[in-house]
């Protein structure tokens, strides 16, 4: 169900100096500030008759706020009591160490079990933060750090960082095939045409703009141990680019990373290349500055237990055909 909605009011002095979705929050209280940054976002809002889509304009008493917007029912989550990995923690934000198969948000097909429902449960007052205070994501089966902001102004400085490349984010993954050195891919990604659950480098023109940095940190016989860093940060970017140069990531189910034993390979390595049914991929690194202090802060998380596996079992492979 969807209602049309007509809102307006007077700025007084109380919010005076306030930014718009500050002020339309202060104002129309019924309505999260989520709801109201996308209306805003969305032209739906006007100041003193002009429509203004940016929700950090100063208001000032006196001056008129509209609101003209179709209201669709708000989807509320549910806490749910699933065990998050706390790498740092303070009052302002929590980093998590995310395991394979947990997804970050509720959407199509993962209604809940998701990341979110769990802050929900261990964070109460984190509803009050827009998304329960995620700000970036990872996939459901890659591994490793997220920061999440635990209250409005975190997040929203957060949020301002990211865009600002400020954030670090360093990955390990394991690739097919050989590489000579590291190097830089820059290709534009957006949704495939053909299957739109996927991704894909825009070759066409449009797409978002993205790089992806990698260097090599071990070779195996057929096989890559990558450390990458993202300079943007578009879905499945990794993946994408990775398999777009002929390197797709072990075991990713989207992009093709089946498994392709070298020549001789023992039954243990064609088993565990087999057996690994996730995109060897781990966010490893995350450095940041903090949102309140300005502090740069960093934090590590080792590889999950079947990449670690996996990795040694490649390099066992290796050595046993170096002799």
């Amino acid at each position: 169900m969807s209602q049309q909605l007509h809102l307006n009011a007077e700025v007084t002095d109380q919010q005076l100096g306030f930014r718009l979705d500050q002020a339309l929050a202060s104002l129309f209280s019924d309505y999260s500030r989520s709801r109201i940054k996308e209306w805003i976002l969305a032209d739906m809002v006007k100041v003193d008759g002009q429509l203004v889509n940016k929700p950090r304009e100063k208001v000032y008493t006196g001056q008129i706020l509209e609101v003209s917007a179709v209201l669709e029912d708000e989807v509320v989550f549910k806490p749910q009591d699933i065990k998050l990995d706390i790498v740092f923690e303070d009052d302002h934000i929590l980093v998590i160490n995310k395991p394979a198969g947990l997804v970050v948000h509720p959407g199509a097909g993962n209604p809940d079990g998701t990341v979110l429902n769990a802050l929900l449960h261990h964070y109460p007052d984190i509803v009050e933060v827009p998304r329960a205070g995620i700000v970036h994501r990872l996939d459901k089966d890659t591994t490793g750090l997220m920061v999440v902001a635990k209250t409005v102004p975190a997040q929203t400085h957060l949020v301002t960082s990211l865009q600002a490349h400020e954030f670090t984010r360093e990955y390990e993954a394991v690739a097919m095939g050989c590489f000579t050195a590291g190097g830089r891919v820059e290709a534009a990604i957006g949704r495939d045409r053909v299957n739109r659950v996927k991704m894909a480098v825009a070759t066409t023109g449009g797409g978002k703009h993205a790089v992806t940095h990698y260097r090599v940190a071990e070779k195996y016989r057929a096989h890559t141990r990558l450390r990458l860093r993202l300079e943007t940060g578009r879905t499945h970017q990794i993946r994408v680019h990775m398999a777009h140069i002929g390197h797709v990531l072990v075991g990713d189910p989207v992009y093709g990373g089946r498994p392709r034993p070298p020549k001789g390979a023992g039954e243990k390595l064609i088993t565990t290349l087999r057996e690994f049914k996730r995109q060897a991929l781990h966010a490893t690194m995350l450095r940041l500055p903090h949102p309140i202090t300005g502090e740069v802060m960093e934090w590590h998380a080792p590889v999950p237990e079947d990449m670690a596996k996996l990795e040694q079992v490649l390099r066992d492979d290796a050595v046993f055909f170096e002799r």
